[in-house]
């Protein structure tokens, strides 16, 4: 019989029982390590949701972040009654095609851009956030931030390098009550711009009317009695318009700028009863190595320094314009062209959301007289730019953008005329009316 031996090789069975145990190790370690992961990210979400300024937060419903015509639209889509005839449909195929792209992929179809912002972080930097839109909001165009204007301390600026001394418009950095001195600067539009649609009948407001001529005294108008109650000013006060200048490459002047829409809101507010104090300053030329990334630090001097020497003021406007064209800062109203209006609003400043309740007033009362002349709300970070544009200074404080670069001095005025008549309804709406001086008992 014959003997069979088996033989162990324990050195092999040794070897492949470390293979597995090793595998094992990893697997367990991949697996740790994933979950790990998982929770971090999940809280990190939880905690930004519950700690994050989104809009969204912000919004009490669906209905606030939509449009009234879009809430009309579907509103109508279930009850067929509420639809009105022959009205253009608040949103259009395009921008329901580009809403899903952007919602399934995250790349926006009207911005290239956007098809690189999820591999490079700093793309995505310049996200604008729409608050609340409306009849003239498109959600893919979106306000812009024009590049650093070059400009020095000794104020020359090109074709147009005057120093502050030299401009006909204003003395040097003036930071004063306008409305009682000339208008030299309104140019004459040729349509017998009223402010208000180019029809004069409809208020009794001429709004256009030459501010050289004395404003009749009327007892029952309401007035602050010669309390500044509206700040006006500039961050970038050397904006302009290409059609307005001689200046064809950069969109910028120390003559014929975006200071003299300002002097035209205080202007109309004036004669509408409600003191205001516009700052007209030319920073370029007033600070000493002037730096445009430092634009609302100086600024911001200006607004203390009026808060200081003025208790009554409630109602604070940083007024620019757009960098974008003609065609997406335009709105034709009852046959003639007005400058369109951005409101933008800071997220930088923790009580944002009291500044969006005021700008959120303009802007109602803007769709309800003048649909379309408003580009909605739009809030911006600091990675989209400053971020907080003075605005924890004042809750009633807001940067309106007017028009755009390729806008002209007849538009903006137009829609400053406009705009003024709305600030002057939330004021008076606001405010305790104080009957003018001259007005008694009989």
């Amino acid at each position: 019989m014959k003997r069979v031996i088996m033989t162990l090789n324990i050195g092999k069975s040794s070897l492949r029982l470390r293979q597995l145990l090793v595998a094992g190790r990893t697997f367990a370690l991949l697996s740790l390590g994933s979950m790990v992961l998982v929770l971090v990210v999940g809280i990190g979400m939880i905690v930004q949701q519950r700690a994050s300024t989104s809009p969204v937060s912000s919004m009490k419903g669906f209905a606030a972040s939509v449009s009234n015509g879009l809430f009309s639209d579907m509103l109508a889509m279930e009850l067929p009654g509420t639809a009105k005839a022959d009205v253009k449909p608040s949103i259009s195929g395009h921008q329901i095609g580009s809403f899903l792209v952007r919602l399934l992929t995250d790349i926006n179809p009207d911005d290239p851009k956007s098809l690189l912002a999820s591999q490079y972080p700093g793309l995505e930097g310049d996200k604008t956030t729409l608050l609340q839109g409306g009849t003239g909001t498109d959600a893919a165009v979106q306000p812009e931030d024009h590049e650093s204007i070059p400009g020095s301390g000794d104020g020359a600026d090109g074709p147009d390098g005057l120093s502050d001394a030299d401009r006909p418009d204003h003395d040097p950095g003036d930071t004063g009550t306008v409305g009682e001195g000339d208008d030299t600067d309104a140019p004459d539009d040729g349509q017998g711009d009223t402010g208000n649609s180019g029809n004069t009948g409809t208020n009794g407001d001429t709004g256009s009317a030459d501010p050289d001529k004395p404003v009749p005294s009327n007892p029952a108008k309401p007035t602050t009695n010669g309390r500044n109650v509206v700040f006006i000013y500039h961050s970038h006060a050397r904006e302009s318009w290409f059609p307005e200048i001689s200046n064809k490459k950069t969109p910028e002047s120390s003559t014929k700028n975006i200071t003299l829409v300002g002097k035209r809101l205080a202007d109309q507010l004036e004669k509408l009863g409600i003191g205001a104090a516009h700052s007209s300053t030319d920073y370029p030329t007033a600070i000493k190595n002037y730096n445009w990334n430092l634009s609302y630090k100086y600024s911001k001097q200006t607004v203390l320094s009026a808060l200081k020497a003025n208790k009554d003021l409630k109602f604070f406007f940083d007024i620019h314009r757009d960098s974008q064209g003609h065609k997406e800062t335009t709105v034709t109203i009852d046959g003639q062209e007005y400058a369109q209006i951005f409101l933008i609003i800071g997220h930088a400043n923790p009580n944002w959301e009291e500044n969006e309740a005021f700008a959120s007033q303009i802007h109602d009362a803007l769709e309800k007289k003048y649909p379309g002349l408003s580009r909605g709300i739009w809030a911006k970070t600091t990675a989209s730019g400053n971020g907080e544009y003075n605005q924890s200074l004042a809750p009633d404080s807001v940067l309106i953008e007017v028009g755009g670069v390729e806008s002209t001095l007849a538009e903006s005025y137009r829609t400053i005329d406009a705009l003024a008549k709305v600030v002057s309804d939330i004021y008076w709406k606001d405010e305790k009316v104080t009957a003018p001086l001259n007005q008694t008992k009989k």
